[in-house]
């Protein structure tokens, strides 16, 4: 990879990073650690990878992109409004009365969102449904799909991965943000999906297992997985909740909680220092 490829997407995470906390800030609710936790993933997709034009989102031939876990979508925002999909100031509407910005993606008010997604469990199985219609369209575009670790609980996720197995769905790409916390504690106390890897595999997917927060195994992973015939790829993406913010890293109480302005502030400056503990 270029290495200014590299410095672009590195200096896309860091201002991505702001405006999450920013708009989690000024709303004073939403779910800043599985937010960050996942930049490195969504910007490399949107800003190297996928095949997309905002000026046209509904192009037959886009690649497509599912945030099934939906509490994150102070992300999804961010990157949609810095690619250029809707203005950036309107990140600072989330939550309001009247906003396009809700807590969870809403397909129907905001250009960019590929599914209203919240309800756990559901991405993976859209995003089978969406890999066979392009099959029968004769279309060439690629599904990609972020799972929390914790949703990994849910049953549905199984079926679907059972499913795009069966079907050979080799266009399909599932992101696992593996932070290893979810909103009660550590997913291997509350309700442990592990060992993730060896599920995937179990159920006939390839599985890749990279450093979510280094753009170049992210990037690196998804040209592997295109080689790929036949089968899914999972792609198991080692992350830390709260990324980039020193005092929200391996917290489990950042899950769904808003800074106060004070720590926006303080969030701010770690990320212009660059003081996240990682």
């Amino acid at each position: 990879m270029e290495l200014d490829w590299l410095h672009d997407l590195e200096e896309k995470a860091r201002l991505i990073r702001r405006d999450i906390v920013t708009m989690i800030g000024v709303a004073g609710s939403g779910h800043p650690g599985g937010s960050l936790s996942a930049v490195e993933i969504v910007t490399a997709l949107y800003f190297h990878i996928m095949r997309l034009d905002p000026q046209n989102p509904d192009w037959p031939d886009r690649d497509r992109f599912i945030l099934s876990k939906g509490h994150a979508a102070p992300l999804l925002y961010a990157v949609l409004a810095h690619r250029g999909y809707f203005p950036r100031e309107e990140l600072f509407t989330l939550r309001k009365l009247g906003s396009r910005l809700q807590g969870h993606p809403d397909r129907k008010s905001l250009p960019g969102v590929e599914m209203s997604t919240g309800s756990l469990g559901q991405g993976l199985s859209v995003a089978n449904g969406i890999a066979l219609a392009g099959r029968l369209d004769g279309r060439s575009y690629r599904v990609y799909v972020l799972l929390g670790d914790g949703e990994l609980e849910e049953g549905m996720v199984w079926e679907a991965a059972m499913a795009a197995a069966h079907y050979k769905l080799d266009r399909v790409t599932a992101f696992v943000d593996h932070n290893g916390l979810q909103i009660d504690g550590p997913i291997r106390e509350v309700l442990s999906p592990e060992p993730i890897a060896a599920k995937f595999q179990a159920f006939g997917w390839e599985v890749l297992t990279i450093d979510g927060h280094d753009f170049g195994q992210i990037i690196r992973a998804v040209e592997e997985a295109k080689g790929i015939k036949g089968r899914p790829t999972a792609i198991v993406a080692e992350t830390v909740k709260g990324k980039g913010v020193g005092f929200m890293e391996h917290q489990v109480g950042w899950h769904g909680v808003a800074p106060k302005p004070e720590e926006v502030e303080r969030a701010l400056n770690e990320l212009e220092r660059g003081e996240g503990r990682g």
